[in-house]
Order: structure tokens, then sequence, then C-alpha cells
């Protein structure tokens, strides 16, 4: 949240254009005493360990109340456990301190003021004998808090859990003023970006319709020079600015049904007439077909009575081949004999 120094000056500014001097003189000195150090975890792991080395145990207890008022009582209830565990490990840290420094009257303020708060916890029984311990780096209780993992362990742990509240914490609508000014101006670069590609993408296919319209153009034109050119189309003739100028006649290949005309074919004079050929086409093959039936007539009454014109054709020839057979015959007979 470092925009917040930000948000300082802004007010500051406003401050001092409307006159206000009083308000002016309080706001930097609450400034200078600014306990979440303009919500810097880092600056308020770096408080808490110099009032824990200076063995501030009022200041120390100020600083955690603040947290618990503006920060720790606004989580939900199953963080309560997790607040409670890192206020007891930061007291607890104080203490090491307080002995590894040889402040044994820091110890035994510590207990003095703390005793009627401590004495209901459980985790704090054994340490109330810490004051009175020989050598409490050595003692199972109090061994493991003079190790440099648990302390470092600690630190972490806090500034991990200050960094997530400051990040998820509600801010006021001034405070988002720098970031939304901030976004506002990444999408207007998003959109510049974005409104050149589509510039280039329109470009682009104005592009390729004039190429093909041009393609179109030429492919009509030499469609049209080759029809003129075999004597047929239009009449053609090149304007000013040369292009094609057509006649008003059109070419027969652009032809339209509308400019179809009917073949000139006079109408019948009745239409009875039609009906009359087709009745005398009708009685000319109805006489042949008489003509037929009575050949076949005659040709049945001839086979009926015996003598079939064709058969007697035959029967006679027969007989004149006969004839001549046997005069030849009696001749040679006679030379022979």
């Amino acid at each position: 949240m470092a925009h917040i120094q930000y948000v300082d000056g802004l007010i500051r500014e406003y401050i001092l254009f409307r006159g206000f001097s009083n308000t002016l003189k309080v706001f930097d000195n609450e400034l200078k005493s600014d306990k979440d150090k303009n919500f810097r975890v880092d600056k308020v792991i770096e408080q808490i360990l110099l009032l824990i080395h200076n063995h501030d145990l009022g200041g120390l207890r100020e600083l955690w109340a603040h947290l618990n008022n503006h920060l720790f009582r606004n989580l939900e209830h199953h963080f309560a456990t997790a607040v409670n565990k890192l206020e007891q490990s930061v007291l607890k840290f104080y203490l090491i301190v307080a002995y590894t420094s040889s402040k044994t009257d820091k110890i035994t303020e510590f207990f003095t003021k703390l005793s009627t708060e401590l004495v209901s916890q459980s985790e704090w029984k054994e340490w109330f004998f810490f004051p009175f311990c020989k050598n409490p780096e050595e003692h199972a209780a109090f061994a493991v808090c003079f190790t440099k993992q648990w302390q470092d362990t600690l630190l972490i742990s806090l500034h991990n859990f200050l960094s997530t509240i400051y990040q998820c914490m509600p801010q006021p609508i001034i405070a988002k003023a720098e970031s939304e000014g901030c976004l506002i101006k990444k999408l207007q670069e998003e959109n510049g970006l974005l409104r050149g590609k589509l510039a280039s993408i329109q470009q682009q296919q104005q592009h390729l319709q004039q190429s093909a319209g041009s393609g179109s153009h030429h492919s009509r034109l030499s469609g049209a020079l080759s029809s003129g050119g075999g004597g047929g189309g239009a009449d053609q003739r090149l304007t000013a600015d040369g292009r094609i100028k057509y006649s008003t006649r059109p070419s027969s290949s652009m032809l339209s049904l509308n400019d179809l005309q009917p073949f000139g074919i006079p109408p019948p004079t009745h239409i009875v007439d039609d009906f009359y050929i087709i009745a005398q086409e009708s009685n000319s093959i109805g006489g042949a077909a008489e003509n037929q039936a009575r050949g076949l007539k005659s040709l049945i009454r001839n086979i009926g009575s015996g003598g079939s014109p064709v058969l007697g054709r035959r029967d006679a020839a027969h007989e004149r081949n006969k004839k001549r057979s046997g005069s030849v015959g009696s001749r040679g007979n006679w030379i022979y004999s």
C-alpha cells in the first residue's frame, strides 16, 4: 500500500488549498507518530523490533492494541487463535531479549504489570518461573525460544500475516484514486493498440477488395474487347478518361429475357382448320387400311378355293419344264438308239 503516501500528499495539498492551518499542524503531527507507518509491513515490523530491543513494554503494548483495534478485531472469528498466538509469542520474545540484555528489572516489570492478565492462560504457567531460572536457555520450556529459528519464524509469520491483512482490508475511495488512474491509463493504452490493429486490418481488407474489384474489372474489360473484336456485340468507343463507352444497343451476350421477342409465326385463321387437317389425315390412313384389308380377303379366298395364284404359277412352270425335258429325252434316245 505504498500509494498511501501519495494520498497523504493529496490531502495535505487540499488542506493547504482550503487554508486549514491548524488542521495541517495536527495532520503533520499525527503523520509523524503514525503507528501504521503508511501501512508498510516492513516499517511496522521494524517498529516492533525497535520497541522490543529498547525494552519499551508500554510502547509495545500500545502498538499491538492499535493493530488489534484497527485490524485484528475486524477479522473473522477463526483468526482469533492466530492473533492470540502471535501476541503471546511477541511477549515471550520481549522476555528473551530482556534476559539476553541482562535487564532483570524489565523482566520483573513485565510480570508485575501483566501477571493478572497472564495468570489465567495455561501456556504462561511455566513462564512465571522464568525470572527465577538461572539458565533458562537450557530449560525445556524456554530453550526453543532462544533459538534463531524460532525467532526468525516468528518475524516471518508476523510479516506475512500483516501483509495479508493490509492487502485484503477495505480501502477508502480516495485511496483508490492512484490505482484507478493507473488502470484507466493502462486501458487507454490497450485501446489505442487495439484501434491501431483494427485500422490496419480494415486497410488490408479495403486493399484486398480494391484489388479484387480491379481484377474483375480487367476480366470484364478483356471479355468485352474479345467479344467486340469478333465482330459481334455492341458498338464501343473510348471516352476522355480512357474508359470504354458502350452504345445503347446491347450485345447478344448481355440480353435478358425481357429483351427476347417471339418468332413471327402468323396465328391460324380459325382453330377448326387444325381439326380439319387431323380429320383429313385420319381419312387417308383409313383408306390405306381398307385397301390392305381387301387384299387380305382376296388372298384368304384364293386359299380357301384351292386356286392360289402363287401355287398356280409354280405348277405351270413345272409342266413347261417337264415337257421340255421329255422332248429332249426322246430325241436323245433316238440318237443313241
